[in-house]
């Protein structure tokens, strides 16, 4: 069995670092700010943190560009693989990302709006630097409805369907986000990372929800995902990644050291 690796995440809007609650909004004053996102991923650098994700949560909705800035100087500093997505629209801002020191990007509300960017994306980098990121949310029985702009637009697409195709287009991992759970710290939505690790063949990464040490476990095992990415529970010293690490090794699963 591979490694389970463990994901802080970073939410950026307007340069730092914020958190919210089921993707709480920054013009309705529904963000709460963290710190500095340089800083933070130095810290998950030290604590030994598999890899480091940065999302411009409002990239999309509001037109602007991803943190070139940011990203660079993390990649200075980190020895960690890099995430971003955020305003990425096309194979040049996937370009400049990957030259700024990313490792792969995350395609969301873009990869709806034109699924061909994922396939341009995979066939000009390769698929193991192309993310799709789902934020999905249950609306109906055994349903969960795929949203975009940071939860503010709700899609055609339920979330099984589009994650199986965003595979088709060449995506070589997915992000499930779950909208109900984001921030709640109330555990992660085991059926929904259940049924899509099910149904493709790439790596999931489970997202939204982590509260406390056994929801780690229960959706790594339960839940089937390859990886679980959290964020509150980092930010705010609840847990470090070593903790995590630690209990889910005692209990079985493997993790990189």
């Amino acid at each position: 069995m591979l490694a389970k690796r463990i994901i802080p995440c970073l939410d950026v809007h307007a340069g730092k670092v914020t958190r919210g609650q089921q993707f709480g909004r920054a013009e309705a004053d529904g963000l709460r700010n963290v710190g500095d996102p340089v800083e933070l991923a130095l810290r998950y650098n030290d604590q030994g943190a598999d890899e480091m994700v940065f999302f411009d949560i409002t990239a999309s909705a509001e037109g602007r560009k991803s943190m070139v800035e940011v990203i660079q100087r993390a990649a200075d500093q980190c020895f960690m693989p890099l995430t971003v997505g955020g305003g990425l629209r096309t194979v040049d801002d996937i370009r400049t990302m990957l030259r700024a020191g990313a490792d792969k990007v995350s395609l969301n509300s873009s990869a709806i709006a034109t699924p061909d960017l994922v396939r341009a994306g995979a066939e000009a980098f390769g698929r193991q630097c192309i993310v799709v990121s789902i934020d999905a949310k249950k609306t109906g029985d055994d349903y969960w409805t795929v949203f975009t702009h940071g939860g503010r637009k709700a899609t055609e697409w339920e979330a099984r369907d589009w994650a199986v195709r965003a595979v088709e287009l060449g995506a070589g991992e997915i992000v499930l986000n779950s909208i109900d759970s984001d921030g709640m710290k109330s555990g992660y939505d085991l059926t929904i990372n259940r049924q899509i690790s099910e149904a493709v063949g790439v790596p999931v990464v489970a997202s939204g929800g982590a509260g406390k040490l056994e929801h780690f476990l229960s959706v790594l095992e339960e839940g089937k995902a390859d990886a679980v990415l959290a964020a509150s529970v980092f930010h705010y010293g609840e847990l470090t990644v070593g903790q995590v690490k630690d209990y889910l090794g005692a209990n079985g699963v493997p993790v990189r050291r």
